[in-house]
């Protein structure tokens, strides 16, 4: 974790000549996270090099949301040539370890990350490209291009196709809203009175209200207790108004989000040489078995027992080897 060349001059034309920079844990994506220590204040200092990366839409997003009273970080200084962004330092206490360290407060963390997503969804969504079909199949289609060739399994494309578009018009029945697309309690930081800061949403979509429940609920990094998310989808439904037709929702959207998550993290392993995303699989396998077994899935479900036997749902490294 060496910074870049001209951290320290882009540093200096920001008012923080002569900070240290130390480096902080990073991401699954080509961007990389420091510090910029001085005088008793601090900074975060985003590398986000082009043509790898481009800060734009997490520049874009973080003012949206500041703009309407949501914890984003600050924006202090942006060289969008160098990839290099400043911006607000939220500390190090994230939702998920103080909710693993001290399960009396994980009711009220998670009650307070189902508040925001309310607020979130009451607000018109943000000039954000579609989450639209095309989207959705094209991340479903992760495991089909990398966990199945992993471990061997000839995949029929087509049927996998055929049985996520006899599902999908389920993702488009509610109302449309501004979809963070990581909102996990790795990406929600304690800041303050525990305000929930939030972090990696440059991908944001505008989509269905459901998709960031899955997301922060069926956590790919920690296990959710199913009483956990029961509580939170009927606290969710409640202050909304959602119906059944939510629900239905909710199963086919974790349906999707876990498949691209199980080709996300096998293309990690495989790709990228990360090898502990490939030791996470088999906790979203369980999520992913939980959200067939909703009847709205039959057609996913039909195709993922013809192809893919249970004793090969599992962390891809392992069955492989």
């Amino acid at each position: 974790m060496i910074p870049p060349a001209a951290a320290a001059a882009f540093l200096a034309a920001n008012g923080w000549a002569d900070a240290a920079i130390l480096p902080v844990a990073g991401d699954a994506s080509f961007r990389r996270y420091f510090r910029a220590v001085k005088d008793g204040r601090s900074a975060i200092l985003m590398d986000a090099p082009p043509p790898h990366e481009d800060p734009r839409p997490f520049i874009e997003i973080a003012r949206w949301l500041g703009e309407r009273g949501f914890a984003a970080p600050a924006i202090h200084g942006i060289d969008l040539d160098l990839g290099l962004v400043l911006i607000e330092d939220f500390g190090d206490i994230r939702m998920r370890e103080t909710v693993d360290n001290d399960a009396s407060r994980e009711l009220a963390l998670y009650e307070a990350a189902i508040d925001v997503l309310v607020r979130l969804h009451r607000e018109e969504p943000a000039v954000v490209p579609s989450y639209d079909r095309a989207v959705l199949h094209r991340e479903a289609d992760l495991l089909t291009e990398w966990y199945c060739p992993a471990l061997g399994i000839e995949a029929d494309q087509a049927a996998y196709d055929a049985a996520w578009n006899a599902v999908f018009d389920h993702a488009f029945t509610g109302p449309v809203v501004t979809v963070l697309r990581d909102y996990h309690a790795e990406n929600l930081m304690l800041i303050g009175d525990d305000t929930l800061g939030l972090l990696d949403f440059q991908d944001a979509l505008a989509g269905h209200p459901a998709y960031d429940l899955v997301s922060l609920l069926q956590d790919a990094r920690r296990d959710v207790d199913e009483r956990v998310e029961t509580a939170m989808l009927a606290r969710y439904k409640a202050a909304t108004g959602a119906g059944d037709a939510f629900d239905v929702a909710y199963h086919v959207l974790g349906t999707q989000r876990n498949a691209k998550i199980i080709g996300i993290f096998t293309r990690l392993w495989q790709r990228d040489g990360k090898t502990r995303y490939a030791a996470l699989c088999p906790r979203v396998w369980r999520y992913l078995n939980r959200d067939l077994a909703y009847p709205e899935l039959a057609p996913v479900k039909a195709w993922f027992d013809a192809t893919i036997p249970a004793e090969l749902r599992g962390d891809p490294m392992v069955l492989a080897a």
